[in-house]
């Protein structure tokens, strides 16, 4: 379970059979779980260079979710 260095984000898991990404926010905590994201996305996530921005560009508001 890699954590970030990150003001936005904590920590990140990712299930690649299920393909669920769950991220734990530095503000409103976690997780949050994302259906359906490819390991190509959970891998721009962790090589960031912002990981708020990258979950704005490509994981908000593009897959299913709950917490």
């Amino acid at each position: 379970m890699p954590f970030l260095r990150s003001s936005a984000i904590s920590r990140v898991e990712y299930n690649a059979t299920t393909a669920t990404l769950s991220i734990w926010f530095v503000q409103s905590g976690g997780p949050y779980d994302y259906y359906g994201v490819p390991q190509s996305v959970y891998e721009g996530l962790l090589g960031a260079r912002s990981a708020g921005t990258y979950y704005n560009d490509y994981i908000r508001d593009r897959y299913s979710s709950n917490r």
